[in-house]
């Protein structure tokens, strides 16, 4: 099964979206299809033994539409090819360019349809006018005037009328096809009412040919439908630049060149895609990282905010892996390029971004199928309005505003906008706080989970053990064995050569208070228990209870208990028979871990965490956390998280899977939502549906609570659009009319729509100022 994006052209409003997906997803071999209308782009899954990326081009180009498969990513580790966040055009830079060519198309409508207003709603108004266009002799020119003025607002438009009628005459009417044909039936009846006040002023009747030009000449609507039309696709197209703005900060904050430390040792500046795999790169104070890599002279304080959101600069030695796009603050220093183009952690942010943007929330699918049938319903609807006024009234001008007005007030594009700008703001914002969804069903399914799974090691603590006690035995009369550096020394020398994790966590102690370990003779591991050596005239060991009880060594069972119940391994350390002490280590909680399970439950959000330690070393960090004893499951197998998440879902809850390790996949890929810690592993992070870019578990919360945003935001949306909808189109038709008397002018349906198409697209821009409540 391919999986292939496409870019697609021609599309202006949810009508276009509906047909376009209708075209592709009628081909043979084709499994899923989302059109994005804001972005322009379209992802579909298909069989390529059955269709190719050619045959669903063509499908689209039938369907009165342009479409070409997206721009393929260089190949990984290439090097050869330019960053993306160096030469990606992003949907903002398209959408911009779109605004300046409406722009323009806006201007020369404007100048023309001032005049064309005041000249032809002048003696409604009773606005002062010349008297060649008030005497009732001339009243012919006036008509020509107006006539003169329309053509240029029409040429300049003249978009919707190619857009339109070719929509309408494939079968497939959209947006376009309701404006074009509101403007062309004004245009038609005053090009029709010209011939009768010719016919009129023929038989000398001068005064009749004024009234019938003061009741049927429609040029003023018919350009106030287009300029106003206008007017709102230009807003609407500025407003919508604006949803990307997310993915253009991370694009701009990527530099453009970098030097590059030649093999002699001199430095040149390069521009940023010809950095290839394995070239030295220096980095100055203050400048932009170009390229992902690992340190190998200097260090500095490193701005990483960009992509993990942690406002806190990161220190960088030697060693220390650094990012594309992330900000050096102090001092100066040397890297290798390890990973360029299309495999920098900034090109892949965007993309999953971009990718989330081009998927479909569930949610959408109501408003794809009202916009797939709305347009010829709404052509319909007005050609039953203009039959039911000539018989009711008589009057084919009333009936002429009443259908006109019908169609320009239906267009869909408020349905067609409402989910996919919430989409993009909200994945958007998410990037800015380090929480990347990787499509917008997951976006929308977090927000209604029931019970969120958290995974122990790496997840509620920090996945790797470190000392938490040094506690120096007491001798029987009182006095201490040793100091707490003494014992560290002696724990130094017994675990330098070790490589287990424990021993890396005291090594790690020792180095921290500036002990370096001494060499010991004839060591020798007990396997299960611990170590022994000799140093100089002095026995050593380390170990758990069973060994000190094997050599002879008294030992403090209640001690021992004590920091079991906290979930701590206690080390022993003995020298000539005598206990010299204890050293505690730990996998200690992380510190917003607790705060985290917190804001869950307030979000109304059950927690549990899944670990394969044991049960009391499980309830030890439970309790830490604020979790109590039901909610853990302990002693389970790696292979057993999958079954555990399966039997919550079985028993009727939604449930979020948090995770950060190769064995978690199984689970995380299980789970309704998936969300993979970012420091973990990299399979992890392809299992999942949402990636935390910071090791930090407030983000789960901080993730639902954005996630009930944008669904929420979603709703209104939807609301509106199909409110307005439904109570523009029977006022347009004139139903209220008996009651009102009181008839809707097409240019009023103009305005209308077109603000009804602003209000989504500012309703969606509310969501960059979110701010999570109770994940702070």
């Amino acid at each position: 099964m391919a999986h292939e994006k496409f870019n697609v052209a021609g599309m202006t409003c949810g009508a276009c979206q509906a047909h376009v997906n209708r075209a592709v997803s009628r081909l043979p071999g084709v499994s899923t299809v989302a059109v994005n209308l804001l972005s322009g782009s379209m992802a579909v899954d298909y069989d390529e033994t059955q269709l190719s990326a050619e045959d669903i081009c063509t499908a689209v180009d039938r369907a009165g539409y342009g479409a070409t498969p997206a721009d393929a990513a260089p190949a990984a580790g290439s090097g050869q090819q330019s960053a993306p966040a160096a030469r990606l055009e992003s949907p903002t830079k398209k959408l911009e360019a779109t605004a300046e060519a409406m722009k323009t198309r806006l201007i020369v409508s404007l100048v023309f349809w001032a005049p064309l207003f005041y000249l032809g709603m002048g003696h409604m108004f009773h606005w002062p006018l010349p008297a060649v266009f008030t005497d009732h002799m001339h009243s012919m020119t006036l008509a020509l005037t107006l006539l003169l003025l329309t053509v240029p607002i029409v040429f300049a438009n003249r978009a919707y009328f190619v857009n339109g009628w070719k929509s309408t005459l494939r079968g497939a009417p959209t947006m376009d096809a309701l404006v074009a044909i509101g403007a062309a039936a004004s245009l038609g009846w005053s090009v029709y009412a010209m011939y009768a006040m010719a016919d009129m002023l023929a038989m000398k009747d001068p005064m009749g040919a004024m009234e019938m030009g003061m009741d049927n000449l429609y040029f003023e609507a018919a350009g106030t439908i287009l300029t106003l039309v206008t007017v709102g696709k230009y807003l609407e197209t500025r407003s919508k630049s604006k949803t990307g703005g997310a993915i253009e900060k991370l694009i701009d904050l990527a530099p453009k060149r970098a030097t590059v430390v030649l093999d002699d040792g001199t430095e040149h500046e390069v521009a940023v895609e010809a950095i290839q795999l394995g070239q030295t790169v220096r980095v100055r104070p203050g400048e932009s990282i170009p390229v992902d890599g690992v340190v190998l002279e200097g260090s500095s304080a490193v701005d990483e905010s960009a992509l993990t959101g942690e406002s806190m600069p990161a220190e960088k030695n030697p060693g220390d892996t650094v990012s594309a796009a992330t900000i050096n603050r102090t001092g100066s220093f040397t890297f290798r390029a390890t990973r360029v183009g299309a495999d920098t952690n900034l090109a892949k942010i965007i993309q999953l971004v971009e990718d989330a943007n081009a998927t479909k929330a569930p949610i959408s699918r109501l408003a794809d199928q009202v916009a797939a049938v709305f347009v010829p319903v709404v052509i319909a609807i007005a050609l039953v309005t203009f039959i039911a006024w000539i018989i009711v009234t008589g009057n084919a001008n009333e009936a002429l505003t009443a259908a006109v007005a019908v169609l320009v007030i239906s267009c869909p594009c408020a349905l067609g906008l409402a989910t996919p700008v919430a989409i993009m703001v909200g994945t958007g914002k998410g990037a800015e706080m380090g929480i990347l969804f990787k499509s917008a069903e997951a976006l929308e399914t977090l927000r209604g989970v029931g019970s969120v799974v958290l995974d122990k090691t790496g997840t509620v603590t920090q996945g790797k053990p470190a000392v938490t006690d040094v506690l120096p035995a007491t001798r029987a009369d009182g006095t201490p064995a040793c100091s707490e550096k003494q014992l560290m020394k002696l724990a130094a020398a017994l675990e330098r050569g070790s490589e287990h994790p424990l021993a890396e966590a005291v090594m790690a102690r020792a180095g921290e208070m500036g002990i370096v370990a001494r060499v010991v003779e004839d060591f020798q591991a007990v396997p299960g228990r611990g170590v022994t050596a000799r140093e100089g005239q002095n026995r050593i060991a380390a170990g758990n209870a069973a060994l000190m009880g094997e050599l002879g060594v008294a030992v403090d069972e209640h001690r021992l208990d004590e920091l079991a119940q906290a979930g701590k391994t206690p080390l022993l350390f003995a020298k000539n028979g005598e206990l010299m002490g204890i050293i505690a280590v730990a996998d200690e909680v992380k510190p917003t871990s607790k705060a985290a399970i917190a804001a869950l439950r307030e979000l109304g959000v059950s927690v549990k965490m899944l670990t394969g330690d044991n049960r009391r070393t499980a309830e030890a960090i439970a309790r830490q956390v604020g979790l109590a004893a039901g909610d853990v499951i302990a002693d389970v197998m790696p292979a057993d998280k999958e079954r555990q998440v399966r039997e919550l879902q079985a028993a009727g809850q939604k449930v979020a899977m948090v995770g950060d390790g190769i064995n978690d996949s199984p689970a995380l890929a299980r789970a309704d939502v998936g969300l993979a810690i970012g420091t973990g592993a990299d399979i992890a992070k392809e299992g999942a549906d949402v990636v935390l870019m910071r090791s930090d578990l407030m983000d789960v919360a901080r993730a639902v609570e954005l996630s009930r945003a944008v669904i929420r935001n979603i709703k209104q949306d939807l609301f509106w659009a199909l409110i307005y909808n439904g109570c523009g189109i029977p006022l347009a038709a004139g139903v209220f009319y008996p009651l009102t008397g009181w008839q809707l002018s097409p240019m009023f349906g103009a305005a209308a729509m077109s603000l009804s198409s602003l209000c989504v697209v500012s309703n969606a821009l509310r969501l960059r100022a979110f701010k999570p409540k109770v994940a702070q």
